[in-house]
């Protein structure tokens, strides 16, 4: 079977490269499904889970946004954060979802809500991914 070469990238370095049959991401569009030989195509990602495809086997990437590109032959994910299943950290993914969960719960004036509401997405997609909910 024919396969495309991925990165995954943030500032702070490379966090996946390799190939695979079929890439999955959540775009601001919707989700992207790219095979070997997709249309060249940049997209804006949202916060959620990278499905890399190989075989029987579906590696996960959480992602925090960034932005997708697409060659024939390359797949390039340049994001602002990303993780790989098993280097999330659980015990702070959940901590960090339920300091969120009380930020949006309190009725503070000094509270941001759309921040909060961000902290609360990126801890739900890394603990999604850990539990392979995708």
């Amino acid at each position: 079977m024919k396969t495309v070469k991925v990165n995954v990238v943030t500032p702070d370095g490379p966090v996946y490269d390799a190939e695979v049959e079929m890439v999955s991401a959540k775009a601001k569009s919707g989700e992207l499904g790219i095979l070997p030989g997709h249309i060249p195509l940049v997209a804006p990602l949202e916060i959620g889970a990278i499905k890399l495809k190989k075989g029987s086997n579906t590696e996960l990437v959480a992602v925090s946004g960034g932005f997708l590109e697409v060659r024939p032959d390359k797949v390039t994910i340049l994001a602002q954060s990303a993780e790989k299943a098993e280097s999330i950290d659980v015990a702070r993914a959940t901590e960090a979802l339920r300091r969120a969960e009380q930020r949006l719960q309190a009725k503070q004036e000094n509270v941001d809500f759309k921040r909060a509401e961000l902290a609360l997405k990126r801890a739900s997609n890394r603990l999604n991914v850990t539990q392979n909910k995708y």
